[in-house]
Formats: structure tokens, sequence, C-alpha cells
């Protein structure tokens, strides 16, 4: 696994070095599928959500043999412009990652109806455009259950980047899988408003911490979440990472992880696109079923046999709820 962030970290490192916005592939061909990317806010180096993404794309290069470019907020003046951008590239499929782009999206899939789209994270109900989402919330009720049985303070915290759905189903799952097994346990939750500000994870953390005696922190903020991690190494807490193993960002403090798989969404998708011509749904959600969410490997702490047969009973009736385990309003 530690492999995985070398990887991804040397990746980011040499595209930025060669100034970013050349096409990742050398060898074109004119039957060679090309791939357009639109980054979430604060694109590349998140170690979550962007870089994710990036790490099914490279694997779509190297082994569908597709050719793929990116734009972020970095390169483009907006959403918008950076979506033009694209369209203008001649792109077979352009993605859009993220909640924050959904209207200059959706503005440029209906003036450009003959452009086949990607978007992940909202679902965007038009012709030329496929939609994935995934059912956060159950990965976070797995990882809120290690939260319950581990803390020893019954006071857990989460931090939110935006109040946005998107987060909400991060966060009401969570809160589930913590009073699943803690019936005393508080949480905290709090938004940070920003998803590119570890400055402000940190002080949010510090304050959990000193103020409400958190013991365990799930951050859900992008850039933001990776200073919770880092003050939660300071304060001698621990912490869970959020999408990707982040683990390695934080030896110290991450018990485990709540996974959510953008890179095998985006992967299978094109591995369709490459040998199909075409994208037969409109709208894929994913979910633990699915490989879309999990849990990531358990570290620093270890589960008692009582509490691995608990995770491993509510893990199953998860999996066997087919979706009524939950109602998370939107």
């Amino acid at each position: 696994m530690k492999s995985w962030y070398l990887k991804i970290t040397l990746f980011v490192s040499c595209l930025m070095l060669v100034g970013c916005n050349q096409v990742l592939n050398t060898n074109e061909t004119e039957d060679q599928i090309k791939v357009g990317v639109l980054l979430a806010d604060d694109g590349l180096g998140d170690h979550s959500f962007n870089d994710t993404a990036f790490l099914g794309l490279m694997k779509a290069r190297d082994e569908l043999g597709i050719m793929f470019d990116y734009r972020d907020l970095s390169i483009s003046t907006s959403f918008k412009d950076g979506l033009l951008e694209l369209i203008e590239g001649q792109y077979d499929l352009i993605i859009g990652l993220g909640y924050t782009m959904k209207d200059d999206f959706e503005a440029i899939a209906l003036e450009f109806p003959e452009q086949v789209f990607l978007y992940i994270d909202e679902t965007v109900d038009l012709p030329n455009v496929t939609s994935i989402t995934f059912n956060e919330y159950e990965g976070s009720y797995l990882v809120g259950i290690i939260a319950g049985m581990k803390t020893e303070t019954d006071s857990i915290g989460f931090l939110g980047g935006m109040d946005a759905p998107v987060i909400n189903r991060f966060k009401e799952g969570f809160i589930s899988g913590v009073t699943a097994v803690n019936a005393n346990a508080r949480i905290n939750a709090e938004y940070a408003g920003s998803f590119g500000d570890p400055e402000i994870g940190r002080q949010m953390v510090s304050t959990m911490v000193d103020e409400m005696n958190v013991d365990v922190v799930f951050p859900a903020a992008g850039y933001t979440g990776l200073g919770a991690l880092e003050e939660a190494v300071a304060k001698g807490i621990f912490a869970i990472g959020v999408d990707t193993d982040q683990y390695y960002l934080a030896e110290k403090a991450v018990i485990t992880s709540m996974l959510k798989n953008v890179d095998v969404a985006i992967y299978t998708v094109i591995k369709e696109l490459v040998e199909t011509g075409g994208i037969a749904k409109k709208h894929i959600q994913l979910g633990i079923v699915e490989n879309g969410v999990g849990l990531s490997q358990i570290r620093l702490i270890s589960l008692s046999e009582q509490e691995q047969k608990q995770l491993d009973i509510l893990t199953g009736q998860l999996i066997h709820s087919t979706g009524t385990l939950f109602r998370i309003e939107e």
C-alpha cells in the first residue's frame, strides 16, 4: 500500500514539473480513446478524491491504452472555462469530479449534446451524461462502528468540508455506525466551510480535543482533512481516513479509512467505452456490494473476538439490507 502513495506522489510531482496540462500518453493513434477530466476544487495532491480518480485514469492508460488530459482550477479560471477547454480538445469522454461544478457541468452538457460526459458524485439527468454516485453512508457506517468501539471518552468528532448532501452522507452513516455499538457516545459534527485549508482542519481538531474531549476524529474534507489528520497525531488521538487508505499520511493516528473507490468506478466506465464504444447506463450507484465503498485495513488497534464478531454481523446486515438500513436526507 505504501507504493500506492509513492506512485501517486511521484506522478503528481512530475506533472507539476512539466507544466501539468499536456496529454498523458506519447503514442497517440487515430482510434485511441481520449479522455478529458476536470478535477474537483483543490486538484491533485489531496491524497483523497482527486488522487484516487487519477489512479483509475492511470490504470486505464496503462491497461487499456487510452490517452487522458486534465484541467483544474490552477490551470483554468473557472469550472466552466475548464470544461470548454476540454470540449475544444475533442475528447471521446469528458469527466467531471465533485458536486461543486454541477451547475456549470449541466450547462455545458446541454450546450454540447453530442459530447459524451461522465459526472461523479451527483446525478445529472441528461441524455449525454452518465452519473456515478456512491453510498458513502455504507462505508462511513463501518468506520463509525470502529470509532464507537474504540473511543475511551465517548466523545467522537466528525469534520466535514462543506454542509452538502454528499458530505452529509458521510456524516449520517458515521453517526449510525457509532450509535449501533455505543449508545453513550456523543458525536461532535462540524463543517470547515472549505476543502482546501489544512490549517482550519488543524484548528478544528485541536478545539475538539481541548474542549470536547474527542479521542477519535473522522474528517471528510479533502486538503482540510489532511490538516485534521496531522493534528490528530499532534494531540495523540485516533483518526479515520477517507476515500483512500490514508494510514501513511498519519501513521500514529489513522486506525482505518473509509474507502470510496472512485478509481474502480472510472476504470470500469472507461473499459466499457473502450470495449463497446459506449456507456450503457445513465446512472450508476455504487455501494459496499459493488465494491464502491468499504473499509481499509485496521491498524494501531486490535478488535477483541467479541468486537470482531459484532463488526461481522453488522457488516452482513448492511450487505443484505438492500438500502433499507439508512434514511439519508438529500
